[in-house]
């Protein structure tokens, strides 16, 4: 165990920040405060997310502020007075459930417009919950940071850390409460590579053992159900899907197994290794918007030109995507080239009239056991012919800014 323990403080001291950034983060509260109170508005400036929970990592740049508004801005649009008063500061837009705003600098921060609320019926908004999120972690679990810190990173190298929609992993908050219900991150480790398809995490046992029974069916339908200790009639791990479930529970067993500060390095694909192995390799452009959306328009692209490989053997495939506009999608067939010609299944010859319409339509044509058959030339032989074709095509173009093959 001696060595599990070097390795996590290994791995803890290439992840742990300076307190440098905490000092830019504290001016940007400083100044939005100053301006709130300028204008006489009845709201405050919070940091959130994990720079106020502590459990941020070196290389994290983003920073959510919270700005909260007074009950007595309910039903008004929030979005448009956070606007006024951070039009100094010339931010950027960002449309979601309830429009909020990013300025970089140094660093880059998010302000979202939130209801400053009392009790859980008060919100209009799923995120006027997200400051209770700080604070349920402030309470419960704070001596856990860097815990959650190795469990981010962990997560991160793993490549299931993040609950947006072209990732489906854990959400920082779902870390939050298992590292805090399992009292550590080797112990949540060690439960975790025991974990079956729908394990319950209850952190104050709501349901008595009955969460899979009293929660709404379209929320316990993925491979882990963590009850949000904030919002207890939510499922705060919906987002991850059975196939990054199954990921963390090999890379727990893996870990434990045989313990390496490998397990909490992130690794880029070898582009020129792939390509030396014969992948098709195409570098992607995604689409201008907000990163939800981007991301998933290129997770659509990606999985669409998987599919329409599926006859040559797609035997590995993966992509990656800087964020700022750049991802690269690769692609290993099985099959390098295919027949000329399809043997395209055609009606029983009972079924004369149907039989005579096949012959006019298809010019080579046999019988086979009681059906008729004809042989149709293959339009791609090769898969770096059907990839060519894939990304000329309208579903692909949609989704993707611009696209170059290797």
């Amino acid at each position: 165990m001696a060595k599990v323990s070097e390795i996590l403080k290994q791995a803890l001291a290439g992840i742990k920040p300076e307190k440098t950034k905490l000092k830019e983060v504290d001016e940007f509260i400083r100044k939005a405060n100053s301006r709130i109170k300028k204008l006489g508005i009845k709201a405050r400036a919070v940091v959130g997310g994990s720079f106020a929970k502590g459990t941020f990592l070196k290389e994290d740049h983003d920073v959510d502020v919270f700005v909260l508004f007074g009950m007595k801005y309910k039903g008004k649009d929030l979005s448009k007075l956070l606007m006024k008063i951070l039009k100094p500061m010339k931010p950027g837009l960002i449309h979601g459930s309830r429009d909020y705003y990013r300025i970089r600098n140094n660093l880059n921060f998010e302000i979202i417009p939130v209801l400053d609320i009392g009790k859980a019926e008060e919100a209009e908004n799923v995120t006027d919950f997200s400051p209770e999120h700080v604070n349920w972690f402030i309470k419960n679990g704070k001596k856990y940071a860097d815990d959650v810190r190795l469990a981010k990173k962990f997560c991160k190298a793993a490549k299931v850390y993040g609950a947006e929609s072209y990732i489906n992993g854990f959400s920082g908050h779902v870390l939050d409460i298992l590292v805090v219900y399992y009292k550590g991150f080797l112990q949540f480790l060690k439960n975790a590579a025991k974990w079956k398809a729908k394990k319950v995490i209850d952190f104050d046992n709501a349901y008595k053992g009955r969460a899979l029974f009293e929660l709404n069916k379209s929320k316990t339908q993925g491979s882990l159900v963590v009850v949000d200790p904030v919002q207890p009639d939510r499922n705060a791990a919906a987002a991850l899907t059975e196939e990054k479930f199954s990921i963390f529970v090999k890379k727990s067993r893996e870990f434990l197994k045989k313990p390496s500060i490998d397990y909490f390095a992130e690794k880029k694909a070898d582009v020129e290794r792939l390509k030396k192995k014969g992948a098709i390799v195409l570098d992607v452009e995604s689409k201008k918007g907000k990163e939800d959306i981007s991301g998933a328009k290129l997770m659509k692209a990606f999985e669409f030109v998987k599919k329409g490989l599926g006859e040559f053997g797609v035997r590995e495939a993966g992509w990656e995507w800087d964020k700022a506009k750049k991802a690269v999608f690769w692609f290993s067939t099985a099959k390098k080239r295919l027949p000329e010609t399809i043997d395209w299944t055609g009606p029983p010859l009972m079924m004369e009239n149907r039989v005579k319409e096949f012959r006019k339509k298809y010019r080579k044509t046999y019988t086979k056991k009681g059906r008729i058959f004809a042989k149709i030339k293959r339009k791609h032989t090769t898969p770096e012919s059907m990839v060519k074709s894939l990304a000329k095509e309208k579903y692909f173009r949609e989704r993707t800014r611009k696209c170059t093959i290797s």
